[in-house]
């Protein structure tokens, strides 16, 4: 299931120490480091085992943005070098070529592909005003498929006098007249359709696939993403996920799978089944269909499973109903006897197969976070992985040996950051909540940790509300625990990766018991006795937001808090985010029926509750949980004369460290801002009884 998802100036005058905690180090990782980070992501290796393509990231420095481009490596992890600026590269099925994304003519995102050879000519293979996304070769290589929006605007034509010459007239207002009309990290949306487009590999002009009022890809709340769809061996077939439907605007969680004969456009539905339906990956004789999703339900969340089906539309059955967990990453074995799949449990992502009678099996195992991003004819695979020590690269699984042994790390792009840096150390910890709810959760120990000595605690809380903390590194984490903190990161109730009835504990009622569980785990880390109780924060953003505003109106155990782009007002919010639809699932009935429930799942409600000094992190830009939550909160805290400051960061959508310079700013922000604010309220002492 693609994953549900519910920050620089101050705005008051007053005397706060906001300079940096930090000094210069060589032996703790400090956020200076932070500007020569690395990332990789999205390893494609050769049909034939030999050469790995893989997206490499950077700090530009002067830009304060992040830059990409592809490199290239032997399947050992040898010789590794630049290739091209660009994204998205796949190998065309001789492994002759690659497509990839770049900037080019006329403007904006353009397809490329150039030869493997010692000559390597690159071409620009097509020349649109829109931008093409997710491209595919198809099985002869003679061309490459592609998503692409067709746009459709709302025309309103009134009478309006023709300005005289020279005038200089207010442009029209934007024409809205559909629910979806924003998008966080996009703005305004185009209005139009998505679609499927056809270009030869040699350049040329796209042929449109599919048309109409409707879009390819299986939508979350309406938000634009990317397309699920696959070939069939023979070439004539793509199997894509979305909804055929003119309806499109007012379903939540609903889409099918269809196949679309390529010659001919003609589409049949493949998967009707009322219910949400994505990624569909067809076998290698073309006969077979896998795909995630689950069945429509009442219930705000559902864990999916992986579903098999003839490319008739017959025999639709469930794969891994006993897992209970998420697939993605999924991935036919060259013979299709076999699909490989990723899963999150319990923190770790590891790569299981299952056979076409249902039997799943573990690839990998343990504390670690692996992608499966593509796989070889020699069932050589490719992907990412990390772990609490080890910053994500770019890693090679040989599928036919299960297991630890089976995996080798090919790249260590921080290798020159982190030589001589002491890290912190994560420990796993569980503990029971209310209920007797087991809750899994880790302690980040600082580096200087010493026997009997008391450190101030951050508990840092996840978004979603369904979502993951898994164990790979955390920058975030290492450098608060470098700055001597201990941090605790928890799997509260409404968490995925434990299973359909563990995320649903927060069904219909969210904020609730996940508020006992994150209080619960302070609970253990302060047993354990590293934990000066009067110097413990609370923070979080999105759905962290959510839970770190819920907790300091009802307790004051902690000294302070950083509320990050939170939603602090359900009503408010259903009419300000891009994801309406989500935003009413929580509850039972529209608030203009039933308000109160509304009402008392809000933070608003109870900031008359609220002393902790409370720090507001929001982006100017962010259509998420939009900042005029955090403006509520705000006004609200002032008029109570709680100690409060929002801090706006500009150019920021969702979350306040998409900009380097932004992420090291949230860092020092808060820490300077925790610093500030040392003793706790009436009952930092007792960590009981005062929830």
């Amino acid at each position: 299931m693609r994953p549900a998802i519910l920050m620089a100036c101050l705005l008051v005058p007053l005397p706060l120490p906001l300079t940096a905690q930090e000094t210069a180090s060589d032996t703790l990782l400090t956020v200076q480091h932070y500007l020569d980070w690395e990332q990789v992501s999205d390893p494609q290796i050769a049909p034939d085992g030999a050469q790995i393509v893989y997206t490499r990231r950077w700090v530009n420095k002067l830009e304060d943005k992040w830059e990409s481009a592809l490199w290239i490596m032997n399947a050992d992890g040898s010789h590794q070098r630049f290739l091209v600026k660009g994204s998205n590269a796949r190998w065309s099925p001789d492994g002759m070529r690659i497509a990839f994304l770049a900037d080019g003519e006329p403007k904006g995102t353009q397809l490329f592909v150039p030869w493997m050879d010692a000559e390597g000519a690159v071409t620009q293979i097509t020349r649109v005003e829109e931008t093409p996304a997710d491209p595919r070769w198809s099985p002869d290589g003679k061309a490459i498929s592609f998503a692409m929006l067709v746009p459709d605007s709302t025309v309103w034509k009134i009478s309006l006098p023709q300005p005289p010459q020279g005038a200089k007239w207010t442009p029209a207002p934007r024409v809205v007249d559909e629910l979806h009309y924003r998008q966080d990290r996009v703005g305004f949306m185009k209005q139009g359709f998505t679609h499927l487009f056809l270009v030869p590999a040699e350049g040329g002009t796209p042929r449109q696939l599919t048309s109409g009022h409707w879009n390819v890809g299986a939508r979350f709340d309406g938000l634009s993403a990317r397309v699920g769809y696959d070939w069939t061996a023979d070439g004539k077939t793509l199997v894509f996920d979305g909804l055929r439907d003119t309806t499109w605007d007012g379903q939540y969680r609903v889409s099918r799978i269809y196949a679309l004969d390529v010659a001919s456009r003609a589409i049949r539905t493949l998967v009707s089944r009322p219910g949400y339906w994505a990624d569909p990956t067809v076998s290698p004789d073309g006969r077979m269909v896998a795909f995630t999703g689950y069945d429509s339900s009442e219930h705000t969340h559902r864990t999916s499973d992986l579903y098999a089906i003839a490319i008739d539309g017959s025999g639709m059955r469930d794969l891994s109903k006993s897992l209970d967990r998420d697939p993605g990453d999924l991935t036919w074995a060259p013979d299709g006897k076999a699909i490989y799949f990723t899963a999150p449990d319990r923190g770790s992502i590891n790569v299981h197969v299952t056979d076409l009678g249902g039997g799943v099996r573990d690839v990998t195992q343990g504390v670690q976070v692996v992608s499966l991003s593509s796989v070889a004819r020699t069932l050589m695979a490719v992907g990412v992985g990390s772990d609490p020590a080890h910053p994500a690269d770019v890693v090679r699984l040989d599928l036919r040996k299960p297991g630890s042994q089976g995996l080798s790390r090919l790249t260590n792009v921080n290798e020159d950051v982190l030589a001589n840096k002491r890290l912190a150390r994560t420990e796993e910890i569980w503990y029971t909540s209310t209920g007797g709810t087991k809750v899994q959760g880790w302690v980040v120990k600082p580096p200087s940790l010493g026997p009997g000595k008391r450190y101030p605690l951050i508990l840092e809380i996840h978004g979603g509300p369904f979502a993951m903390y898994n164990v790979g590194f955390s920058y975030m984490f290492q450098n608060f625990a470098a700055n001597g903190y201990v941090v605790l990161f928890v799997n509260p109730r409404g968490s995925t990766g434990y299973g359909d009835g563990f995320s649903n504990g927060i069904d219909h009622n969210y904020p609730g018991p996940d508020f006992d569980d994150l209080m619960a785990g302070v609970d253990a880390v302060i047993a354990r006795g590293l934990v000066d109780s009067t110097r413990m924060y609370v923070s979080g953003c999105s759905g962290g937001g959510v839970l770190s505003s819920w907790v300091i109106g009802h307790t004051t155990r902690f000294a302070a808090a950083a509320v990050r782009c939170p939603v602090i007002d359900w009503i408010a919010m259903a009419g300000e985010t891009d994801i309406p639809l989500f935003t009413y699932s929580f509850f039972h009935q529209p608030f203009w029926e039933k308000a109160d429930e509304w009402l008392a799942h809000s933070s608003l409600m109870f900031v008359g509750r609220v002393t902790t000094p409370t720090l507001l992190m929001t982006g100017e830009l962010d259509r998420r949980t939009p900042i005029p939550q955090t403006e509520e909160y705000y006004a609200a805290l002032k008029m109570r004369h709680v100690p409060a400051v929002m801090l706006r960061f500009n150019e920021e959508f969702h979350g306040t460290g998409s900009k380097p310079s932004n992420f090291m700013r949230t860092q020092l922000y808060m820490m300077s801002w925790f610093e500030k604010h040392k003793a706790g309220g009436e009952a930092a002492a007792s960590s009981q009884g005062n929830r």
